[in-house]
């Protein structure tokens, strides 16, 4: 048995032709033929639409976020802080990682942006490079000069980049200190500081040879109107803090880079897995902040835009 049907179909089609009379089995394959011409085409603008989009997204994570810094202004609150610096601002830096991963201009931009605010503390919180050779000292020499300075003073410590590779080189660590220090930052290696008031802790990093903070902290840990200085936040959970009740600056983490929507960051270089970015409670009265920082290893970020943060200074209850 035969049938006779109508399909508005162009003239040549492969398919068949107005008025032709066709076998069931034969209508079934034409049917099926037209229907996969046409879910081809949906799928193929649907596969041009995504493609679009993670080309966009590639774009952005890559050419556009890791060189959209952010000035954040938290509020730091310090047990015993004079009455006089009420009010005065402290600019973190942290993790610029001059070297061969983040352009050397945007480093000098950012630099140049904060000493814009005229800030009256610096801190530096450590992995000033990213060592390769020798070719990051004169990296760093070129970038120095451009580092904003604090009215009051400016510090620093380093990280465990700062140490070369597998953390342990210590000439390196040797020469980064006396570039840094050459320009006016006082670099601390466990060891304290005292500028207008206000006390600086700094210790050497926690992956290092020469981490060992513990009797600086007995000594200058109660000490009033204090603030330490620590690369990793890791080191917070280490038994070496004795009596100290009070704020920790880090950095290290980079915020994780990269962090999706309303879920932690998939990757961190830390222990503990709540130290990401931000404001931190911890145990014993102490509190740290975690810097997002400038640089990074990988030229990619989402939703973790770079930072420095700019406090303002304040008397606690």
């Amino acid at each position: 048995m035969k049938y006779c049907f109508t399909f508005p179909v162009n003239q040549g089609s492969d398919i068949v032709k107005t008025g032709t009379s066709i076998e069931p089995w034969n209508l079934i394959f034409c049917l099926r033929l037209r229907m996969n011409k046409v879910l081809t085409r949906r799928q193929s603008l649907k596969l041009l639409a995504a493609g679009t989009s993670a080309a966009a997204l590639g774009l952005y994570t890559w050419g556009i976020e890791p060189h959209w810094l952010e000035f954040t202004y938290p509020d730091l609150p310090i047990v015993g802080l004079p009455h006089e610096l009420g009010g005065r601002t402290l600019a973190q830096i942290s993790d610029l990682h001059v070297g061969p991963k983040v352009d050397d201009a945007y480093i000098i931009k950012s630099l140049q942006r904060a000493g814009e605010l005229m800030p009256d503390f610096v801190v530096f919180t450590g992995d000033w490079i990213t060592y390769r050779d020798s070719r990051q000292f004169n990296q760093l020499r070129q970038i120095m000069p451009h580092i904003p300075h604090g009215r009051l003073g400016t510090v620093g410590i380093l990280g465990n980049h700062d140490y070369g590779f597998n953390w342990r080189m210590v000439d390196v660590a040797q020469r980064v200190t006396e570039i840094v220090a050459s320009e006016g930052v006082i670099l601390l290696r466990n060891q304290a500081l005292s500028v207008a008031g206000l006390q600086f802790l700094g210790l050497d990093d926690l992956w290092s040879p020469y981490f060992d903070p513990e009797e600086l902290l007995a000594q200058k840990g109660q000490d009033a109107s204090t603030i330490v200085l620590c690369h990793n936040p890791d080191a917070a959970d280490h038994p070496v803090w004795g009596q100290y009740q009070g704020w920790i600056l880090a950095g290290h983490t980079h915020g994780g880079q990269c962090k999706p929507p309303f879920l932690p960051p998939p990757l961190l270089p830390v222990k503990n897995r709540r130290y990401t970015a931000g404001k931190i409670e911890l145990s014993g009265n102490r509190r740290m902040y975690i810097s997002r920082g400038v640089g990074h290893l990988l030229r990619v970020r989402f939703n973790v835009r770079p930072e420095i943060a700019v406090f303002r200074l304040r008397v606690a209850n």
